[in-house]
C-alpha cells in the first residue's frame, strides 16, 4: 500500500473535505503523513485504510495554482509518482505546473469531481437530491404560483379574481366586492403572485390609520410578507427618504401625508412597482379642484405601474367620485364622465342581449360583435366591449354562498323628558351632560340588561361618536362590572390593537367592545354573533359596514342585530325608513347610496317633523324595488359575469388541492429536514414542532427560531390555529430548505451496492440526474412552456440504458452505502470506464433537453401569437388596450423565446451502483 504514496503528491480526505487539499510529507511502511495547508494541520493515516483519494486532473480540467492563477489543463505526465501538468492561461500562454503547486483550497463541487475523488455521500442523499429537483420542477410548471402558500380558505370567487389579476404584468384594478367577501385577501393573493413571480419588488400600501396594523399582521400571518410600518412614530427621528427607499414593502396611513408637501414629494418621487389603497372611497379631490391628498394619490397612481384600489362601497360618494377612481386606474378607458354615464345607462340593454344569447336565441347584435362567433364568444365580446373590462371586479353576496342569516331585534323605548327638546336629533345624548344621559337615557339600562342576558356571548356595540362610546364603556366597566373595552379614533394604533385582542380573547377577555364609527370599518369580528347599534347612522352604507364586521365569510353562526330606539324621535323615523323602506337590516342593499341621495332631504324633513313618514317609506320601497329590477337586469349582473366564473374558480381549487397534497409534502420534508439538521417532533394529529439542531447545515432559515415552531401541513388546521405555521410548497422554510440542499454538495455523488435476482454479482451501473436550466426571469414563467422535470439515466458499463428496468424508487430502497475504503478501491479500478461514460451521459442529456426545448419554443410561440391576436382584437373595441400593451407583450414573448432557446442540461448527481 505504501507504493501508492509519494512525497509531494496531493490527496483529498473523503472523511473531512473541510481540510482542503493535502500534500504527502512522509511515508513509512505503515503510516503516511499529510500536511493540509488550508487549515495548517498535519494528519497521520494508516497506509492500508487511509480515507484519502488522489487528486489527479485530466485534460480540460480547471487548475488553480497556489498563487491564485487559473489555468486549463492540456495534458498530464507522471514521473516518480508525481504529476506534472501542461496548462494554458486565458491569454493562450502555456505553462508547466507541478502538482505540489496546486492551491490547497480545492473545491470539488461538480458531481464528476466528487465521484472521482471519492467525496461521497450516502446513497439516500442522491435520492433526496433527485426528489428535490423533481418537486422544484413541479413548482416551476405550476400555473398558480402564489396562490398555494397563503393561509386562506379556498374560495372560488376570491381565487378567480386573484388569478385573473395576479398573472397580469402590471395590474391596475378596482376591487369592489361587497362587505365581507374578502377584498384584503384578494389583494394579498394578487400581491403574493406578483412577488413570487418577480413582477414586482417595491410595494406601497396606504390605508386608514386604524387599519395599518391589521394589514401588517394579515400580510405576515396569511401571506408570509414582512412589511415595514412607516407612520408618525417611526418617522419621528428618522430620515424620511431613507426609510421609504430602503424598505421595499411599506404600509403607511394615508393621513400621514396630509399637508406634508415635502414628504409627498419624496414618496411620490420614489419608484413603486405597485401601490395599494384600502378604503379608497375616502379619497376626495382626485380631479379639479384637487385636494392635498387627492393630488398626492393621483401622482402616485400615475407613476406606479401597478395600482389596486379597494372599496366595498365604490359609489358611496356618488357616481362622479366612482368615475374619478376608475379614471385614476385607466384614464384612457375613462376619459369623460358624461360618456361614462351614458354607458352605464346601456347596461340593462346589453344584459338582455346576453340573456337571449344564452337562451339560444339570435338577437340583433350591437355594431362590432361578430355574429359568426359561437355564443360564448359573442358574450365575451359583449363583456369586453361594454363591461368595465379589466379594471373593476365586484362580487355580490347573492352570488357567493356561505353567508349566515341576519336577524333583527328592535327595541322601542320611551324617550326621557331629558330629551324633550332634542326629539329631532339622532344623537340627543350629545346635547346634555354625560352624567345626566347616562342616568336617564333608557338605552343605557337596556344595554346593561341585554349584555347580562347575552352573557357569555361576545357583543360588538357601535355608536356614531367617540364621546358616546367612552361614556358607555366607563359606565359599564366601573359602575356595572361588565368586562368591556373602548375602541375609538383617539386611541393609538397599539391601544386599538390591545382593545381588539382583549375582545377576541376567549378566556378572560372582554364581553363587549364599545366602538365609535371607526369600529365599523376594516376590523373583522367573525367570532362574535351579536351586534348592538346603540344609535343608527343615516347613511345605509355605514349601517352595512357595521353589520359587515360580523357578517363575513367565515362567520359560523347567524347574526343578531339589536337596535334600541327612542319612540317619537328621529331615531324611530330613521329605524323604520331603514327597515321598511330599504330593508337594510336583513339583507345588503347595493344601491343604498343612490336611494339615500335621492331621499336625503325628504328624510331629514320627516325627522324634523315637517312631513309624514308613511309616504316616504312607500316611495322608498317603490324606488328600491325599481332599482332592484334594474340592477337584476343591468349593470350588476354584467359586472358579476366578469368578476366570477365559478367553473374556472372551482378548477383552480381542484388544482391547488392536488398540488398541496399534505402527504407528499410531509413525506418529503421528513427526509429533507432530517438531512439538513432540522428536528421534526409530532405532537398530535396534523401538528408538529420543527426546530434546528446543532447539526444544521445552513444558517438561520426564515421563520425557524432556535426554540422551534409549531407547524401544520393541513389547511383546515392552519385556518383554525393562527398560532401555527402553515407549511406548503410555497412556504419560505420549505423553499429555502430546498434551495439550501440544491446549493450544497449533498447528493452530488454516492456509491452503493444492491442485490437483485437475475442481476449477476459485480454488475456495474452508473446513475445520473440532470437538471433542466433555463436562465429566464421568473416573471416570464418559462415553466408554463418548458418541462423542467430532471433527466434521469441509468447505464451499464457499455452505455446501455436500463433505467426502465431498475426504477429510481427500486434503487432508493435497494441500495446500501459502502465504507470509504471500499468505494475508493472500486472507483480507482472503474475510473477509465467512468470517464468514458460521462461524455455519453452529457450528450444524451443534451439531446433530451433539445427535444423539450423545441417543444417549449413551439408552445411559447403559439401562446404569444394567440395573446397578441386577442389583444389586437380587444384594442379595436376597448380603448383600455394600448399600443404599449401590445409592445410589452411582444417584448415579453421575445425575451421568453430567447431564454428558452438557451436552455441547457446541468449534471446534478452521480451514483455508482454495483450488484453483490
Amino acid at each position: 500500500m505504501t507504493a501508492l504514496f509519494s512525497p509531494g503528491q496531493r490527496w483529498v480526505s473523503h472523511a473531512d473535505g473541510s481540510l482542503g487539499l493535502g500534500i504527502v510529507t512522509q511515508v513509512d511502511d505503515r503510516r503516511v503523513t499529510l500536511h493540509f495547508p488550508a487549515v495548517e494541520e498535519e494528519r497521520v493515516y494508516a497506509t492500508d485504510r487511509a480515507p484519502l483519494t488522489r487528486l489527479l486532473l485530466k485534460s480540460g480540467d480547471r487548475l488553480v495554482r497556489m498563487d491564485g492563477l487559473v489555468f486549463t489543463v492540456l495534458s498530464v505526465a507522471q514521473q516518480n509518482g508525481l504529476a506534472t501538468y501542461v496548462t494554458e492561461d486565458d491569454a493562450g500562454l502555456r505553462q508547466t505546473v507541478n502538482e505540489a503547486e496546486l492551491d490547497a483550497h480545492v473545491e470539488l463541487n461538480t458531481p464528476v469531481e466528487r465521484l472521482l475523488n471519492n467525496q461521497l455521500g450516502k446513497t439516500g442523499d442522491f435520492d433526496l437530491r433527485r426528489l428535490t429537483l423533481e418537486h422544484s420542477a413541479a413548482g416551476e410548471g405550476f400555473g398558480l404560483q402564489g396562490l398555494l402558500g397563503p393561509r386562506t380558505s379556498l374560495l372560488s370567487h376570491q381565487l378567480y379574481v386573484a388569478s385573473s389579476i395576479g398573472k397580469q404584468s402590471a395590474p391596475r384594478v378596482l376591487l369592489a366586492d361587497e362587505v365581507g367577501l374578502g377584498k384584503t385577501i384578494e389583494a394579498g393573493l394578487i400581491l403574493s403572485q406578483q412577488l413570487l413571480r418577480q413582477r414586482v419588488s417595491r410595494v406601497l400600501v396606504l390605508t386608514p390609520e386604524s387599519l395599518t396594523h391589521q394589514w401588517l399582521v394579515e400580510m405576515q400571518r396569511r401571506f408570509h410578507l414582512s412589511f415595514s410600518l412607516l407612520n408618525e412614530a417611526r418617522l419621528e427621528d428618522g430620515d424620511h427618504e431613507e426609510e421609504f427607499s430602503d424598505n421595499p414593502l411599506v404600509i403607511s396611513p394615508l393621513t400621514l401625508f396630509s399637508g406634508k408637501s415635502e414628504l409627498q414629494r419624496i414618496v411620490a418621487g420614489l419608484h413603486w412597482d405597485m401601490v395599494i389603497i384600502d378604503e379608497a372611497h375616502h379619497i376626495a379631490g382626485l380631479r379639479e379642484p384637487q385636494t392635498d391628498l387627492g393630488a398626492f394619490v393621483a401622482q402616485l397612481a400615475h407613476r406606479s405601474r401597478g395600482l389596486l384600489l379597494l372599496t366595498a362601497t365604490p359609489e358611496q360618494a356618488g357616481p362622479e367620485s366612482h368615475f374619478e377612481r376608475l379614471q385614476l386606474i385607466d384614464p384612457s378607458r375613462f376619459p369623460d364622465f358624461d360618456k361614462f354615464m351614458q354607458g352605464q345607462a346601456q347596461f340593462s340593454h346589453w344584459n338582455q342581449i346576453i340573456e337571449q344569447i344564452e337562451a339560444g336565441l339570435h338577437p340583433e347584435l350591437p355594431d362590432g360583435i361578430d355574429a359568426t362567433d359561437d355564443p360564448e364568444g359573442q358574450i365575451q365580446q359583449m363583456l369586453d366591449r361594454y363591461g368595465t373590462g379589466r379594471v373593476l371586479y365586484r362580487n355580490s353576496r347573492r352570488a357567493v354562498a356561505g353567508f349566515p342569516q341576519r336577524h333583527l331585534h328592535p327595541y322601542p323605548l320611551t324617550a326621557p323628558s331629558l330629551y324633550a327638546g332634542s326629539s329631532c336629533s339622532l344623537h340627543p345624548e350629545l346635547t346634555v351632560s354625560e352624567a345626566d344621559w347616562i342616568d336617564e337615557d333608557p338605552r343605557v339600562e337596556w344595554l346593561r340588561e341585554t349584555l347580562r342576558a347575552l352573557r357569555p356571548e361576545k357583543v360588538l356595540v357601535i355608536c356614531a361618536h367617540k364621546e358616546t362610546a367612552l361614556a358607555l364603556e366607563h359606565h359599564l366597566h366601573f359602575k356595572v362590572g361588565v368586562r368591556c373595552a373602548a375602541f375609538h379614533e383617539s386611541l393609538s394604533l397599539i391601544e386599538r390593537d390591545r382593545a381588539a385582542a382583549y375582545f377576541a380573547d376567549e378566556l378572560g377577555g372582554a364581553q363587549a367592545l364599545i366602538c365609535s364609527e371607526i369600529g365599523s370599518e376594516g376590523r373583522n369580528f367573525q367570532f362574535a354573533h351579536h351586534l348592538i347599534c346603540f344609535d343608527l347612522p343615516a347613511h345605509p352604507d355605514l349601517l352595512e359596514q357595521r353589520i359587515g364586521r360580523l357578517d363575513r365569510i367565515g362567520q359560523k353562526a347567524d347574526i343578531h342585530v339589536h337596535v334600541p330606539y327612542l319612540l317619537g324621535t328621529a331615531q324611530e323615523t330613521l329605524f323604520f325608513w331603514l327597515q321598511d323602506g330599504l330593508g337594510a337590516f336583513q339583507s345588503t342593499c347595493s344601491f343604498g347610496h343612490q336611494i339615500f341621495s335621492e331621499f336625503e332631504s325628504t328624510l331629514d324633513s320627516v325627522m324634523q317633523g315637517h312631513e309624514d313618514l308613511k309616504p316616504l317609506i312607500a316611495a322608498t320601497r317603490e324606488r328600491r324595488e325599481q332599482l332592484a329590477i334594474e340592477t337584476e337586469q343591468g349593470r350588476d349582473r354584467l359586472l358579476e359575469r366578469h368578476s366570477h366564473n365559478s367553473e374556472i374558480g372551482n378548477q383552480i381549487i381542484r388544482s391547488l388541492e392536488t398540488r398541496e397534497s399534505a402527504t407528499a409534502l410531509h413525506d418529503f420534508t421528513e427526509h429533507l429536514f432530517d438531512r439538513l439538521g432540522i428536528d421534526q417532533e409530532y405532537l398530535e394529529e396534523n401538528l408538529s414542532v420543527i426546530r434546528p439542531t446543532e447539526n444544521l447545515v445552513t444558517g438561520q432559515l426564515p421563520g425557524l427560531h432556535e426554540e422551534g415552531v409549531t407547524a401544520t401541513y393541513d389547511r383546515a388546521t392552519a385556518l383554525s390555529r393562527e398560532d401555527v405555521l402553515f407549511l406548503t410548497w410555497e412556504h419560505p422554510i420549505i423553499m429555502e430548505s430546498m434551495s439550501v440542499l440544491l446549493g450544497s454538495d449533498i447528493g452530488k455523488a454516492s456509491f452503493g451496492t444492491f442485490s437483485r435476482k437475475g442481476v449477476p454479482a459485480g454488475t456495474f451501473l452508473l446513475e445520473a440526474v440532470f437538471r433542466v436550466e433555463c436562465l429566464a426571469p421568473r416573471y416570464l414563467e418559462a415553466g408554463q412552456f418548458l418541462d423542467y422535470t430532471p433527466v434521469r439515466m441509468l447505464v451499464t458499463k457499455d452505455g446501455r440504458e436500463v433505467g426502465d428496468k431498475l426504477s429510481a424508487a427500486y434503487l432508493e430502497e435497494a441500495l446500501q452505502s459502502v465504507p470509504g475504503a471500499t468505494s475508493a478501491a472500486a472507483l480507482s479500478k472503474l475510473r477509465t470506464i467512468l470517464e468514458s461514460l460521462f461524455s455519453i451521459l452529457d450528450q444524451r442529456a443534451s439531446d433530451a433537453i433539445s427535444h423539450r426545448l423545441d417543444a417549449a419554443v413551439d408552445r411559447a410561440t403559439g401562446f404569444y401569437e394567440s395573446e397578441s391576436s386577442r389583444l389586437t382584437y380587444l384594442r379595436t373595441i376597448n380603448p383600455g388596450i394600448t399600443e404599449q400593451d401590445l409592445e410589452a407583450l411582444a417584448t415579453e414573448g421575445s425575451a421568453c423565446i430567447v431564454a428558452l432557446k438557451q436552455t441547457t442540461s446541468v449534471l446534478e448527481g452521480l451514483r455508482v451502483c454495483v450488484a453483490v
